[in-house]
């Protein structure tokens, strides 16, 4: 089984291109599932599409590419659904940072990304991402949690309990009991000292090795996109419609501004789509459309 990349044109083995596949059917379910929401609200929103081409150090493309598609409604005051396959090679000692790469500083890394910011604050914002990634290694990482402004038991009971059954399918490869407390360690905020919502699960670095690892990792990512689809849209729908006053946007501004600060000093996500040529807008799409900082 081959493990690195070729050099540009982007080409694809089996698995990338599997993986690939999978990213982009889920993003149009995901897509069509948001869309519905805001239909039934009586809103005509739809994704905007935007297509972009990686870039190298010297701004010529290089290594594939993603669309960014955002969403500005009733309901979603503001949702980006991210696919993007890239390679290529890691610039100066970022490739010491990365699992595989100390050594050969070409990569390859397909996967969707995922973050809504609801109109309504008693609707919980949410984010989601599974990838896959080679270097010298190959291996999937990923994950998602829930960010409510105003949490509610049951929301957060319910989120937490699908992906659990997601990993609870999965027990050859998947640890819910190690992934919830790996999100709870890292969706937090230290200079704040709190964690940036009710948390979820979160892994890295599973590794394929071979071709019967990568089945069970392949099916593992595929459940927790499912389960995302399933339960996220079931909590908007319950919540959409909660009347709200102007304290509680004021709170869920506040908050904004929280994850935010997260996004823009801890997340790994944002730091690897600057240092692999990525389309700007497309990584700071998690951004919310207003916030504040008191």
């Amino acid at each position: 089984m081959a493990t690195l990349l070729s050099p540009a044109p982007l080409t694809l083995d089996g698995e990338q291109q599997r993986a690939r596949d999978w990213f982009e059917s889920l993003r149009t379910e995901i897509c069509d599932a948001f869309v519905t929401i805001e239909r039934e609200a009586g809103s005509d929103a739809v994704f905007e599409r935007t297509p972009w081409d990686r870039t190298d150090a010297e701004g010529r493309p290089n290594g594939g590419g993603g669309v960014r598609a955002v969403m500005k409604g009733k309901v979603f005051e503001k949702v980006g659904v991210n696919v993007s396959t890239v390679g290529g090679a890691f610039e100066g000692e970022f490739a010491r940072t990365i699992h595989g790469a100390g050594e050969d500083p070409r990569f390859f890394a397909t996967g969707i990304s995922l973050v809504a910011h609801m109109a309504n604050p008693h609707v919980p914002a949410v984010h989601m991402n599974t990838r896959f990634l080679a270097t010298t290694k190959r291996w999937f990482g990923g994950g998602a949690d829930l960010n409510p402004p105003i949490p509610y038991e049951e929301d957060t009971a319910d989120f937490h309990a699908a992906l659990r059954r997601a990993c609870e399918d999965n027990a050859g490869v998947a640890d819910h009991p190690r992934f919830k407390a790996w999100a709870d360690d890292y969706f937090y905020i230290p200079h704040r000292k709190a964690h940036r919502g009710v948390g979820g699960i979160f892994y890295d670095h599973l590794e394929c090795g071979s071709e019967a690892r990568f089945e069970p990792l392949f099916a593992f990512t595929q459940a927790v996109g499912r389960a995302f689809l399933d339960v996220f849209p079931r909590i908007v729908r319950r919540r959409r419609d909660t009347p709200f006053t102007a304290a509680d946007r004021a709170r869920q501004l506040a908050w904004r501004g929280r994850y935010a600060e997260f996004n823009l000093v801890y997340d790994r996500g944002t730091l690897f789509g600057l240092k692999t040529g990525g389309n700007i807008d497309a990584i700071l799409m998690s951004l919310p459309p207003e916030a504040t900082w008191e």
